[in-house]
């Protein structure tokens, strides 16, 4: 019995004394610091090739969603990106911005109200130049500053006053005045607030 035992472990001391040399034969490249190199280098292949997966499906919702409101409104993809980018550079909802121009100058980029609004998104010259010191009407006229203008001030509106409803009745009718009749307890709405909103789901 006790001379089993002796074999027994004399032949488990060979078996792993044989495993040792075994591993000290391996190729002198392949160890921990090898490995460890390889799967750095294997995980920030995958962080980068993820990285660049997210941007192209980011970049395809966009171009999806510019195809499907120059489809809507019947304007051209330039113009539609145009008003998308400016809207959200401007923290404004590109639904609603797309409405916006649609009520204001039906996506006219030379249009001129009689009170001298101008452009796609019809800003006063007085109100651009609070933000543009120096603007002039033609430069109004540009599609890009017209946009980035008109989307700032609705953007400061509805911080202002903390509704969809009356930033936009006071885009329309200035803040001026939608305070006055605030003041005397009567209703802004003139429904311009109604043709804007019509469908619309909120930000």
């Amino acid at each position: 019995m006790v001379l089993g035992s002796v074999v027994l472990l004399a032949g488990t001391v060979g078996g792993l004394s044989h495993r040792a040399t075994a591993a000290d034969n391996l190729e002198p490249g392949i160890d921990a610091r090898n490995v460890w190199a390889e799967w750095r280098a294997l995980r920030q292949s995958l962080d980068t090739t993820a990285g660049a997966l997210e941007l192209a499906q980011l970049q395809l919702a966009r171009a999806e969603e510019i195809i499907a409101f120059s489809d809507r409104y019947q304007i051209t993809a330039d113009l539609a990106a145009l008003i998308y980018d400016t809207a959200l550079r401007e923290a404004i909802d590109p639904d609603l911005a797309f409405r916006l121009v649609r009520v204001e100058s039906g996506f006219s980029k030379r249009a001129l109200s009689r009170a001298g609004a101008v452009g796609l998104a019809q800003v006063l010259p007085a109100t651009a130049r609070t933000y543009e010191p120096g603007i002039t009407v033609e430069g109004l006229y540009d599609p890009a500053t017209n946009l980035r203008i008109g989307f700032r001030y609705l953007h400061d509106l509805f911080l202002t006053y903390g509704d969809l409803r009356l930033a936009l009745l006071a885009y329309n009718r200035g803040p001026t005045r939608v305070a006055e009749l605030l003041g005397v307890g009567q209703d802004p709405g003139n429904g311009y607030a109604s043709s804007v909103m019509r469908g619309y789901r909120g930000m």
